[in-house]
């Protein structure tokens, strides 16, 4: 069954506390996913790390539960 936006946008905030997320449904089947993530604690981190770091707010997921998701990690302005 494929993953609900808000479920994704709960365990990312959850994880990166103060992070602010934005989905979008790349295919229309609330499976193939993009979420832009924005959070102060990316700032010292490289691409990989801040990947990483979703990731793993995501507890395992990836790959599971949810299918595709396409990350843009970025700082706040």
């Amino acid at each position: 069954m494929p993953m609900a936006a808000e479920d994704i946008v709960r365990l990312i905030e959850e994880g990166l506390p103060g992070a602010e997320v934005e989905m979008t449904d790349l295919a229309g089947d609330n499976d193939h996913w993009a979420a832009k993530v924005i959070w102060e604690g990316f700032r010292e981190m490289s691409r990989v790390e801040r990947t990483r770091k979703v990731y793993a707010a995501l507890g395992g997921r990836m790959g599971g539960e949810l299918h595709a998701l396409q990350l843009t990690c970025a700082v706040p302005e």
